[in-house]
């Protein structure tokens, strides 16, 4: 299992998510949850936003869920205006303020970049990235991003434990997998 949350590369923070347009008048925002589920994105209290260039701490007042989607009023923030001004700010959180998970868990942010070998020893790449399907997560296995890999394509890998995956080594920076490397 993996929870979904985006680590850009070389950042101590996650992308929880964003801010994307101003909901009514008095300064709430809709939210676009990465998390899931989609509303964990309101059990954190403090966000980073991300916005222009800076990064900035902003304690969250109030969010909930509206229609298909998320509203959030943050500090600060009380007019129409005031929210335009953060649409499309990233929502982050430092990494070490993640809740840890169960031995089998994972983020997503920490399997992106591991070496992917199958159970015979061929490298078939590395974790670009990974996305929801509704059946099953999948991970992007990029060949081209590993010298010693069997050839430069782009796997599309289901994440399936104890299935696709074998064993998942955070400390050695390698997934196994049960994985023909012709497909």
């Amino acid at each position: 299992m993996s929870e979904h949350a985006q680590a850009p590369q070389g950042d101590d923070h996650v992308v929880l998510g964003k801010l994307t347009s101003p909901y009514g008048v008095k300064g709430w925002l809709k939210v676009y949850s990465y998390t899931s589920p989609m509303d964990g994105i309101l059990d954190y209290q403090e966000w980073v936003l991300r916005h222009e260039g800076r990064l900035e701490r902003r304690r969250r007042v109030q969010g909930r869920r509206h229609g298909k989607g998320l509203v959030a009023q943050i500090e600060g923030v009380d007019s129409r205006e005031a929210a335009e001004a953060l649409a499309g700010a990233e929502i982050l959180l430092p990494k070490a303020e993640l809740p840890e998970l169960s031995g089998d868990d994972f983020y997503w942010h920490e399997l992106e970049g591991l070496r992917v070998v199958t159970r015979d020893g061929v490298v078939l790449g590395r974790i670009d990235h990974l996305f929801e399907t509704g059946a099953n997560d999948v991970m992007v296995v990029k060949g081209g991003l590993e010298a010693d890999a069997v050839d430069a394509r782009e796997r599309l890998l289901p994440f399936l434990p104890e299935e696709v995956i074998l064993e998942v080594n955070l400390e050695g920076g390698v997934m196994t997998v049960d994985w023909d490397p012709e497909f």
